[in-house]
């Protein structure tokens, strides 16, 4: 069996197998081992992309390269550290009475099928097989999402359900206006019309028109998914009810796969029609989510909402900065996608454990949680202070990297940029400061945290910061190569 496919089939067998022995204390196991497997074989993987080139399957449905590999290999990496946070938490979710056995067979087996959703979405070649994946990601969420069954979960659900429903629709649409595109250039008789291999080697020939109309409906469509203002009324509600580790999973690895899916696209469209229009469009949304984002921040008294608002305004500074294209911008979109995934993951399962804790959500009532336990609060200092772009770590230099680019392209839109950071800081810091530094509730007594994947996450990012490793500048640099057409050195 290929390296890939063991990277799908562990976490499938894993959906498959949980869903008998989900409820039985030794699943948290077999669900570290399921995505120790996938992540193991996605790090081979992608070695061997980076050292012998792009791999096509035999089948030619499903193709790597130095844009997906490495989102492959992230993706398996957080579903890995959160399995692991995710056994001691969810025991202590099934001793509060909170979940059921049942309810947590139901859990173990969508985590992997989860998983199995967004590396499947991926590695696919087929853009209706990358579709399906995308859709499929949903379903299990929703199930995810309604997991303690409470009328504010039911409710965040279906809201979920609804909205990334009408825009999975969308881009089903702009699925099908490709395909039709590449039937008139290719005829009707192939049966690779849909591979993205195919199409990009022929953009150059389709129809512009129908291209131009098919990315707006897949940028409203996946952009639902990606969080984008104003289609992101689903991704607030969906943090705060569901458990946490799925809002690791969901803030830190979704998102990216959906903006994925916008980017290849966009690289068709571009090819297409020899203009700016695609990036004009990702450039209008994300700086506008960017900007609200930061604005709701203000304004949330519940912790997992405030922070599911910092993932869309980083999600709208990446589709910003993706849009935006060139060398810089798209390296500094890159290296954003794997910080933010790396520092949101961790600051969620933080958050997790500071909601334990406290017995709450609600910010007003998280208070001093250094002085209780201080792996928590320092935990969460720090997380937040990185994801506030704050130097040396990582965010700082991607969220650097793009202030530059955009000072090279668009000098006057560095001026919105640099207020909407310093808003967001403010938003974040305005909460943050009592929830760590104030006096705590009596009777707040410590409890049982496995922090050392918050530990791995967090040290990444300051690595990151600090120096990029040379095989992943170089790993970057071939994906800016392959989005943009040009090096950044």
């Amino acid at each position: 069996m290929t390296l890939l496919g063991i990277t799908l089939v562990a976490p499938l067998a894993g959906c498959l197998l949980l869903a008998f022995l989900g409820h039985r204390k030794a699943a948290g196991w077999l669900n570290i081992g399921a995505s120790g497997v996938s992540f193991g074989a996605s790090a081979a993987l992608a070695l061997d992309v980076f050292t012998g080139g792009p791999q096509l399957s035999a089948g030619k449905y499903f193709y790597i390269d130095a844009f997906n590999v490495y989102l492959v290999a992230l993706t398996a990496f957080v579903g890995l550290t959160t399995a692991i946070f995710s056994r001691p938490y969810m025991r202590h979710e099934v001793e509060r009475g909170r979940v059921t056995d049942r309810r947590m067979r139901l859990y173990h087996s969508m985590y992997q099928g989860f998983l199995f959703t967004m590396l499947l979405a991926l590695s696919t070649n087929n853009l209706g097989i990358l579709w399906v994946a995308m859709e499929a990601a949903t379903l299990s969420t929703v199930l995810l999402v309604s997991l303690y069954r409470t009328p504010e979960s039911i409710e965040a659900a279906w809201k979920y359900f609804v909205l990334c429903g009408v825009g999975i629709a969308q881009a089903l649409f702009g699925t099908v206006l490709v395909y039709f595109a590449a039937e008139q250039h290719l005829g009707g008789e192939r049966e690779d019309t849909l591979l993205w291999t195919v199409l990009h080697g022929a953009a150059a020939n389709l129809d512009p028109a129908v291209l131009s109309l098919a990315f707006v409906f897949l940028l409203v469509g996946y952009g639902t998914k990606v969080g984008l203002v104003p289609l992101h009324n689903w991704l607030p509600d969906a943090h705060s009810e569901g458990p946490t580790p799925m809002s690791a999973v969901l803030s830190g690895l979704l998102l990216n796969v959906a903006l994925y899916a916008l980017v290849r696209l966009k690289m068709l469209v571009d090819a297409s029609l020899h203009t700016s229009l695609a990036g004009y469009l990702m450039m209008g949304f994300g700086l506008v989510s960017f900007m609200v984002a930061g604005l709701f921040l203000h304004r949330q008294h519940d912790i997992k909402r405030m922070f599911s608002y910092s993932s869309i305004e980083h999600m709208g500074l990446m589709t910003y900065a993706f849009g935006l294209g060139g060398p810089l911008a798209t390296f500094g979109a890159l290296l954003h996608m794997t910080v933010h995934s790396l520092t949101k993951s961790a600051i969620f399962i933080t958050v997790g454990y500071a909601s334990q804790l406290a017995g709450t959500q609600r910010i007003d009532r998280i208070r001093g949680i250094i002085r209780t336990q201080p792996a928590i609060g320092w935990s969460l200092l720090i997380g937040t202070i990185a994801i506030a772009g704050f130097p040396p770590f990582g965010v700082f230099t991607s969220e650097f990297l793009l202030i530059t680019a955009t000072m090279k392209a668009w000098p006057w839109l560095a001026v919105p940029l640099l207020i909407g950071f310093g808003v967001a800081f403010a938003g974040l810091f305005r909460h943050l400061q009592p929830m760590v530094f104030g006096e705590p509730p009596a009777g707040q007594k410590p409890l049982h945290a496995n922090m050392l994947p918050v530990m791995v996450h967090l040290v990444l990012v300051l690595w990151l910061g600090l120096s990029i490793p040379a095989f992943l500048a170089r790993w970057f640099e071939q994906a800016t190569v392959l989005i943009s057409g040009a090096s950044p050195l």
